[in-house]
């Protein structure tokens, strides 16, 4: 079956999907798989979709949409999962902006009830030239694989204690600085559910290559796809030849999209040239340093998030917790100066020409 398309979700982007596509009524109940819904009823929250060139667009009741089937675990958002089977006409729900779609098992009163979607076939794809028969279309089609260039730029891991914690303005903030100063930076999103509004703010602040999760083929990563997934990307972005990668795990230190197998990790902790903290309020600051020191033998070189967002917080921070503190709203300059400062013994050699 050929069917228009009003809207496609960034989560789909690798294939490269245009407004027609074919469908088959036999559907893989599977993270990834790429699905054409219909949408139902209208909502004035959280009702809009990123499209596969990160511009935001309203979902309206009847939109045809195509997205990739996957769970999400968003403490401020929905919980959702893939059901063990999918069939046409069965309602699933909208579960984040990218476009991933499954089953909400929860949901945070902010974000309101999700889309109801009804599951009008899978999309099928052709890799073959001139053929005429359709392979069930897979967000893995198309993505990062990594390489065997070896990692030797410094990475500056920005983690968080929550959702909405602030990381996405302290790594752009120290793109920026990194940027201005003369390096070739990548911006990488490891961990999280997919969408491209955050590697999209690095890229707006100077990063010279930005890569996520969903490029490597995965919807929402977990403990067992994160650390392989930091691979690849540092891989990808080492072959692009950066002098430095900014990234930015999704969620929190002790969420569920995999962070800690990253912190885990003696190689990718080997590679960190700085770690920065964002917290929400002073206990999150002070329990978020001890609970990296004690747990994963990761010193926090600088804090951020809103608990820096006046002298109260910094003035906290830098007494009792004993870890600098600089806000990326208020005072980007001074956060991404910081870092620059504590890159600099190994960014010597890589300024651009």
């Amino acid at each position: 079956m050929k069917v228009f398309v009003d809207k496609v979700g960034s989560v789909t982007r690798n294939l490269g999907l245009g407004r027609t596509v074919h469908l088959t009524s036999e559907v893989k109940a599977e993270e990834g798989a790429v699905i054409a819904v219909r949408i139902h009823g209208e909502k004035s929250v959280y009702n809009q979709l990123e499209d596969c060139n990160g511009r935001l667009v309203t979902l309206h009741g009847g939109d045809i949409m195509v997205g990739a089937l996957g769970h999400r675990n968003a403490l401020h958002g929905y919980e959702g999962v893939v059901p063990e089977s999918v069939v046409v006409g069965q309602r699933l729900n909208v579960l984040n902006m990218g476009g991933v779609i499954g089953k909400c098992t929860s949901h945070n009163p902010g974000v309101g009830v999700p889309f109801e979607a009804e599951v009008l076939g899978q999309v099928l794809e052709f890799p073959e030239l001139m053929s005429r028969e359709g392979q069930p279309a897979h967000i893995s089609s198309g993505a990062l694989k990594g390489g065997s260039v070896p990692v030797k730029c410094p990475v500056v891991y920005v983690v968080g204690t929550c959702m909405n914690a602030g990381k996405t303005y302290a790594a752009s903030a120290m793109v920026r600085k990194l940027a201005q100063a003369g390096y070739r930076v990548g911006g990488a999103k490891l961990t999280g559910v997919s969408l491209m509004r955050d590697t999209l703010s690095m890229q707006d602040s100077g990063a010279d290559v930005v890569m996520d999760f969903t490029d490597a083929g995965i919807v929402c990563t977990g403990p067992r796809t994160a650390a392989r997934v930091a691979r690849v990307l540092f891989s990808e972005m080492a072959a692009a030849e950066v002098d430095v990668i900014v990234a930015e795990t999704g969620d929190g230190i002790m969420g569920e999209y995999g962070v800690q197998a990253i912190l885990a990790d003696p190689e990718l902790k080997g590679l960190a040239g700085a770690w920065v903290m964002c917290a929400n309020d002073p206990v999150g600051a002070a329990g978020g340093v001890r609970h990296l020191k004690e747990t994963y033998s990761i010193d926090v070189d600088v804090l951020a998030g809103p608990a820096t967002d006046n002298a109260v917080g910094v003035r906290f921070v830098e007494q009792v917790v004993g870890v600098p503190a600089r806000n990326a709203r208020a005072d980007a300059a001074a956060l991404g100066g910081l870092i620059l400062e504590k890159l600099s013994p190994k960014l010597g050699a890589g300024r651009k020409s």
